[in-house]
């Protein structure tokens, strides 16, 4: 679990709670039904819109990472890399064929096997390279599906302003729905403006942080590959990985 995404949540919710209610406000003014059906199923259905249907998925597939990112073990990959570097130059490449079947992330277990069968450096570092920037970009499609509910999320709120707006001079000489009507016009506004810069944005930019340090956490496996593949001292593949770690 990612103790700052909860830090982060509480410090904004109380911030905005804490300060309205200091000044005299009362917080179920804030829950309004109405405007929030207005905004969040505007925004929701404008990105339907826009996304195609596997864009769509893959985006809702990533929204857990912004709770529980996956993890990515630099140390242990390194030490197991330095232990096949160690294995190739002593037995050869068909010695890591047991790793090779045995390994669960997919980027290693692809390098592997390359390695196994022979394949050039060049080759092998194309095949991977290819993979990681095929990878790196479809998860990043993704996840701009939501930076673009963080742009139509105010618009939306405003679309909801004038609805109320319209609702209370519609009404104007009946108080109750006047009001009513104006308290859409103002609390759509919020959800707006506050879906957009404490959820929607805050997700994309998480989101898009995970997939760059997976990215990082794969260019050094092909690294690490590609040295073992040019049979260089794994000593030396060890002291060139740590550089990653320490990004």
């Amino acid at each position: 679990m990612d103790k700052l995404t909860f830090a982060g949540i509480i410090i904004a919710l109380a911030a905005i709670v804490g300060g309205f209610s200091q000044e005299g406000g009362d917080i179920f003014t804030l829950l309004h039904w109405p405007a929030f059906c207005i905004v969040f199923g505007g925004t929701l259905g404008a990105v339907l819109i826009q996304s195609p249907v596997r864009q769509f998925r893959l985006s809702m597939s990533l929204l857990p990472w912004v709770i529980a990112p996956p993890k990515l073990d630099f140390d242990s990959t390194i030490e197991r890399m330095t232990q096949w570097g160690h294995s190739a130059r002593l037995q050869g490449f068909l010695s890591l064929e047991t790793d090779a079947l045995n390994e669960e992330e997919p980027l290693l277990k692809r390098g592997l096997n390359l390695l196994v069968d022979g394949t050039e450096v060049k080759v092998l570092q194309d095949i991977l390279d290819t993979e990681l920037h095929l990878e790196k970009e479809r998860l990043l499609r993704a996840a701009r599906v939501f930076e673009a509910m963080g742009g139509y999320s105010p618009t939306i709120g405003i679309v909801g302003a004038v609805l109320g707006l319209i609702l209370a001079l519609s009404n104007i000489s009946n108080p109750d729905e006047l009001g009513q009507g104006i308290a859409t016009a103002f609390v759509a506004t919020i959800y707006g403006v506050g879906l957009a810069n404490f959820l929607f944005i805050p997700v994309f930019n998480k989101i898009k942080l995970l997939v760059e340090e997976r990215a990082l956490f794969h260019s050094m496996v092909i690294e690490g590959l590609c040295s073992i593949a040019l049979g260089e001292n794994p000593r030396s593949v060890e002291m060139k990985l740590q550089a990653y770690r320490a990004t």
